[in-house]
């Protein structure tokens, strides 16, 4: 008989970084699923056109259901962490850990309106003065945003020097999996999600002071399987997914980021319900605990990889 699940609801988020609203394909997708109470599961796909209207709809569901008592765990598609060494070399509060700090920072200096305006370019740019006094790490903008520190086109990345082009969770993907992901600092281009995570850790930041009883994934839990027992579990996990290391096929009048969230709500669900999701909360055994500590302090890693 399987243990009794870890959640009752599963919210996956395609992110987006659109500069005005926008709906269909590549703007902002969620897929909220949910347990009733004779097992079978609920869903709901929203498309949201504004960055706004999805902050307000995801806090308004994570709130629902936990003041029901019901557990959530909300994945986000874009990095939680940058790589090891981001928020010291940008001399970031040292007293606090980097990705808090980095969360913190990112909070405070981004803006993002209602109507989807925001300043991720110009910030990038800013925070490449802090980082190299050039045009990197972060790259990729149009030509309207660029500037002395910031290029439409990538800088050299050399091994053993400065900060890394990948984290750690992008080497694991490129090494087990028929997938590609970008690095964090690219802000334009296909597949790109450095904009997204710019202006996703700031949301993320500011959801997890808002609600009451929310943590982490990993920096906050660690990379170790949740249980039904223990002193405390808390009412909402936020976690890192990424969509292409499924297989995933749409259907005839759906989009593909409709399809992601959909299959990723299910999946989780699905493994959930069978006792099995646990262990998508660990690190693959190979990794060694030099690398498991940046995961765990700034870089973050990929929930179910």
């Amino acid at each position: 008989m399987p243990a009794p699940s870890l959640f009752d609801a599963y919210i996956m988020v395609d992110w987006s970084a659109a500069s005005k609203p926008v709906t269909g394909a590549n703007s902002i997708w969620i897929a909220v699923l949910w347990r009733r109470p004779d097992g079978d599961a609920k869903l709901e796909c929203l498309n949201l056109a504004t960055r706004s209207q999805a902050q307000d709809e995801i806090q308004r569901r994570v709130a629902a259901f936990n003041s029901g008592g019901q557990r959530v765990v909300l994945g986000f598609d874009f990095a939680l962490g940058y790589p090891a060494g981001t928020a010291a070399t940008l001399g970031l509060d040292q007293n606090v850990p980097p990705w808090r700090a980095m969360h913190t920072f990112l909070e405070t200096h981004i803006l993002d309106a209602d109507d989807n305006t925001n300043n991720r370019f110009a910030l990038a740019a800013t925070m490449n003065q802090a980082l190299s006094g050039k045009a990197h790490p972060f790259w990729g903008a149009p030509k309207a945003q660029t500037c002395a520190t910031l290029s439409a086109r990538k800088g050299a990345f050399s091994p053993g020097h400065g900060l890394a082009e990948y984290r750690a969770a992008e080497a694991w993907i490129k090494s087990h999996f028929r997938a590609n992901p970008k690095s964090v600092w690219q802000l334009l281009g296909a597949g790109s999600v450095g904009s997204q995570s710019l202006l996703g850790i700031a949301y993320v930041s500011r959801l997890r002071r808002i609600l009451p009883d929310c943590r982490i994934w990993p920096f906050e839990t660690g990379l170790s399987a949740l249980t039904q027992t223990g002193d405390h579990r808390p009412q909402c996990v936020i976690a890192e997914i990424y969509p292409s290391t499924l297989n995933i096929t749409a259907t005839s009048d759906e989009v593909i980021d409709r399809a992601q969230v959909r299959s990723l709500a299910t999946q989780f669900f699905e493994r959930d319900s069978a006792g099995e999701l646990s262990s998508a909360f660990t690190a693959p055994n190979s990794l060694d605990r030099r690398v498991l500590e940046k995961i765990e302090a700034e870089e973050g890693w990929i929930l179910a990889i």
